[in-house]
């Protein structure tokens, strides 16, 4: 399995960006499709991007237009970058990966996970 680290989290104001990293361990990465999942405070963890290991991208609605998963296969790493910040995208994030075709959006379908990275978002 590939093995994930998270990183660039951090406090930044609402209407403010960040972008986060997950750097990934192997020779396979371009193989791999990666999905981010940010955990709420006291709420399941959702869904929010994934980029197929054939560059299809998708995005749930709560997230379109503000934020983008692009990758760097030569660095191993896929990165979420996060515009226009609410209060309510502060979580965890978790980066995943899988070797399962499709279009993977649920955690299930994932297979290795980082550790996270904390993301919070004043109002």
């Amino acid at each position: 399995q590939v093995q994930l680290v998270e990183s660039g989290g951090g406090l930044v104001q609402a209407g403010g960006s960040l972008r986060l990293s997950c750097a990934a361990s192997g020779r396979t990465f371009s193989s791999y499709s990666m999905g981010w999942f940010p955990r709420a405070p006291g709420k399941e963890r959702e869904w929010v991007a994934t980029i197929s290991w054939n560059a299809l991208i998708y995005y749930a609605e709560s997230v379109k237009g503000r934020f983008t998963i692009p990758r760097d296969i030569a660095k191993n790493t896929v990165y979420l970058k996060m515009n226009s910040l609410k209060p309510e995208d502060t979580a965890v994030y978790y980066c995943a990966a899988t070797l399962l075709r499709g279009i993977p959006t649920k955690g299930a379908d994932f297979t290795s996970w980082g550790q996270g990275t904390q993301v919070t978002v004043s109002s």
